[in-house]
């Protein structure tokens, strides 16, 4: 029957199943999976989805229940109705049964199995997490315009048969977006949040501030968004309208992103970061706030600047350009009511992200001032400090143990790791580091530059693409990312939480960009993080991909065609 038309592994498996292993080619037949589960069997036939289809749920399921049939509703036009079952354990004709009764504990926190006959579908899991992902997994059986937004007229729902077991590689599978240097608004974050969610991604790194701008709301500096959220005026340049690629409004810039002033910018407020959070925490995606320091803070220094260490000048806008970031912005540790100011931004930003971490950045720091400023050089004889990179572990030491006080853990890119790393901290792996560190016992975030930074070129031809940075990281390379660096031995393995694609936005003013840049990479880095390294297949995933661009066309994602 048409929804449409209504408003308007094992060893020792059944016969006939095409069993698709970790280190196996993924046969023809197999559906195209993004990312690849790690034990999958096909099996002859199909359920099918019908108005009379009803989402059935153990009392700690419900909500997942609820999210998937509000999903599945908005293409096809079924009512899918959603009923608790409070003893059972088997799923009911025609049905599709969510629950954690019985669920292997082996598959983890995120783990979870997926049965889909003819007759029923059951989706069963440790915990609401690993529903959540086999509810994702189910979505992706059905025909790709299951993700529309509209109902589709005169539809089939069928999804093929096939019984799954599946859990994630590694547990930070993650993305990082830039909104500090251009903003983007909570309702541009939350799809965002969404196609995270559609990808099995479960770590937001949210880049809040840098020198240029401020984007969260601190309420006993009220001056950091008065001042540091905006600037007077920004010039973006248009890239090529030309070629096969080409899309309109690349360098578009929403007009609720001007003042009544006319500055350019924008924040959060706490509201807003509240919802935020509240919207990531029902995708199971944890969002993690970076407050940079101690360099690239010139946007909070334009606000305060006795808390800097070199002259930036206050008033109604900051001095600081998009795409040529200034050489100030340095806080001086020298002064004790820099750590006060500090601890006070951490306090709130501790109460608005419940997660277990905070990046406090700790990259690229002109430390010129520190290196010639006599309270910064007495600060480095009284504390026996050889130079100005240890100066940086000092201070990063120093506001790790607020982080810790209140139960959270530091995260930092890779330069936290010069001058001895702090006792607990995470080393976000950029531009190397990450075998040290592991083998010392800090866990790491691979996110190499080479690998995961989806801010460069996706093309060689430089004149069909909107305006990127000066490096070409193309769709099969991201493919090719293992995050485990080479011969590490086992214990030191388990260092190593996962990978994370970044998006810095120096040149990136507009959603639909946003959008154009992330994927297909970030669908290939999904799997990355994933799925089994064994099963790791180019060919087999443009295999997939192709398919994948489908539900992509019916989201209306803005993503680039063609790889290379």
């Amino acid at each position: 029957m048409q929804c449409g038309a209504f408003k308007k592994f094992r060893k020792g498996w059944l016969a006939g199943c095409i069993l698709v292993a970790v280190a196996a080619h993924v046969h023809a037949g197999a559906p195209a999976l993004i990312p690849l589960p790690q034990q999958m069997a096909v099996r002859p036939g199909s359920f099918q989805l019908t108005p009379e289809t009803t989402l059935f749920a153990s009392p700690g399921s419900v909500a997942t229940a609820r999210q998937l049939a509000g999903e599945l509703r908005a293409a096809t036009g079924c009512p899918l109705r959603v009923r608790t079952r409070y003893f059972a354990t088997t799923p009911l004709a025609g049905g599709i049964f969510l629950t954690t009764k019985l669920a292997d504990t082996n598959l983890g926190p995120e783990g979870y199995e997926l049965t889909v006959t003819s007759n029923s579908v059951v989706i069963r899991a440790p915990q609401p997490a690993g529903l959540f992902y086999g509810a994702e997994t189910f979505r992706q059986l059905l025909p790709p315009e299951i993700f529309a937004t509209n109902p589709v007229a005169a539809a089939e729902w069928p999804a093929p048969c096939v019984e799954i077991r599946d859990w994630p590689r590694f547990p930070w599978r993650g993305l990082m977006l830039d909104v500090s240097r251009h903003f983007y608004d909570r309702a541009e974050v939350e799809r965002v949040l969404d196609l995270m969610a559609l990808h099995k991604l479960n770590m937001f790194h949210l880049h809040l501030t840098d020198s240029q701008g401020w984007r969260i709301e601190i309420k006993k500096y009220p001056r950091l968004t008065q001042v540091g959220a905006w600037r007077a005026h920004e010039a973006i340049t248009a890239p090529p309208e030309k070629g096969t690629n080409a899309r309109p409004a690349w360098a578009a810039v929403a007009a609720g992103k001007f003042g009544p002033d006319g500055r350019y910018g924008g924040f959060y407020t706490r509201r807003d970061i509240r919802r935020l959070v509240a919207y990531a925490a029902a995708r199971h995606i944890t969002i993690v706030p970076e407050i940079e320091m101690p360099g690239h803070s010139g946007a909070a220094l334009a606000a305060y600047p006795q808390y800097g260490g070199e002259p930036v000048a206050s008033g109604t806008d900051t001095p600081i350009s998009t795409h040529n970031p200034p050489a100030f912005g340095i806080y001086n540790p020298a002064n004790p009511a820099t750590f006060k100011f500090l601890d006070d931004v951490l306090a709130e930003v501790f109460k608005l992200f419940p997660g277990p971490y905070v990046h406090i950045g700790g990259d690229e720091v002109r430390k010129t001032y520190w290196r010639n400023d006599p309270a910064c050089q007495a600060l480095m004889r009284r504390e026996g400090l050889q130079d100005a990179t240890n100066l940086q572990s000092w201070f990063i030491r120093h506001v790790e143990q607020d982080i810790n006080a209140h139960g959270k853990t530091l995260v930092g890119w890779s330069e936290i790791a010069q001058g001895g790393l702090a006792q607990n901290a995470v080393v976000m792996d950029w531009i190397g580091g990450a075998r040290p560190a592991a083998l010392a016992g800090h866990d790491v975030v691979m996110t190499r530059n080479a690998y995961c930074y989806l801010n460069y070129y996706q093309s060689t031809n430089r004149a069909a693409e909107p305006r990127a940075q000066d490096d070409y990281l193309p769709l099969k390379k991201v493919y090719a990312l293992d995050p485990v660096p080479p011969n590490l031995p086992a214990q030191a393995e388990a260092h190593i939480l996962g990978a994370q694609g970044n998006l810095w936005t120096e040149w990136v003013a507009s959603l639909p960009h946003v959008e154009y840049m992330l994927f297909p990479r970030l669908s290939a880095l999904a799997e990355v993080d994933w799925s089994a390294k064994d099963a790791r297949d180019w060919p087999g995933f443009q295999a997939r991909l192709a398919v994948h661009e489908q539900r992509l066309d019916a989201l209306g994602v803005n993503y680039r065609r063609g790889s290379e």
